[in-house]
């Protein structure tokens, strides 16, 4: 399993490319992307997004926590989750998003999560 901007060009080490963001990201076209599969529902809810986008550097660790509860407890995170864990098992996998920080974002936290998850 792999993590990448969205913005970095494709390698066809790529495999499945899933888009992890709640919404597409700006100035790229959907024919430009080369996305496999949306998968809106794993992104942070609309509020929690809100919220840490207020301030993200200060409120990352908050965020993490945060992310990490809804991943755990929502219905619709863990039947994303499971999608998740059934591609990575039948080919490689790319994580992509598009956020431009790329230490600071809830793809970060959705990749150590799922580190442990599978």
């Amino acid at each position: 399993m792999y993590l990448k901007r969205i913005y970095i060009p494709t390698d066809p080490s790529d495999g499945t490319r899933i888009l992890i963001d709640r919404l597409w990201p700006r100035g790229i076209r959907k024919e430009e992307a080369y996305v496999d599969i949306w998968l809106k529902e794993i992104a942070p809810t609309d509020k929690l997004r809100k919220w840490f986008h207020e301030n993200p550097e200060q409120r990352f660790s908050e965020f993490r926590i945060l992310y990490n509860q809804e991943l755990t407890t929502s219905l619709s995170h863990q039947e994303a989750l499971n999608k998740i864990k059934k591609w990575v098992t039948e080919s490689p996998v790319t994580l992509v998003y598009g956020a431009k920080n790329e230490l600071i974002n809830h793809a970060v936290v959705l990749y150590d999560f799922l580190l442990d998850y599978l």
